[in-house]
């Protein structure tokens, strides 16, 4: 059923897409430069290109920043995982190299750790 709704939601948006790419196939020209800027450097850029293909562009870049945006904005949260993983890591290893000393040393809390609880009966 997920399938099925995943793939009715992007046929509609496919075809609302291209409803608007098709009402929107008028040429358009971006400038670089206002018409006093290029007058004044003597260097001016043009391009002539569909208006659908400004507004898909203008949305795929904001799309990018978002993404970028909420990168940066999460390292924070992956670098405190990054922390704990190493912090879990090292007492793994602590609680390893423990029970491989448990012979030598008797320890309550350990002992405690590694009996199991026998059943009442």
């Amino acid at each position: 059923m997920i399938r099925f709704l995943k793939y009715a939601f992007l046929f509609v948006l496919a075809a609302v897409l291209l409803a608007v790419a098709l009402a929107n196939r008028q040429l358009v020209t971006l400038k670089l430069l206002t018409p006093e800027l290029e007058t004044f450097s003597g260097w001016s850029w043009s391009l002539e290109v569909p208006l659908y293909f400004v507004a898909f562009v203008g949305v795929a870049i904001g799309l990018l920043i978002g993404f970028i945006w909420e990168w940066i904005r999460e390292s924070k949260h992956r670098q405190e995982v990054s922390k704990r993983q190493n912090q879990v890591r090292s007492l793994k290893r602590e609680v390893t190299k423990l029970k491989g000393e448990k012979g030598e040393q008797s320890d309550d809390v350990l002992a405690l750790i590694e009996n199991k609880p026998r059943k009442a009966g």
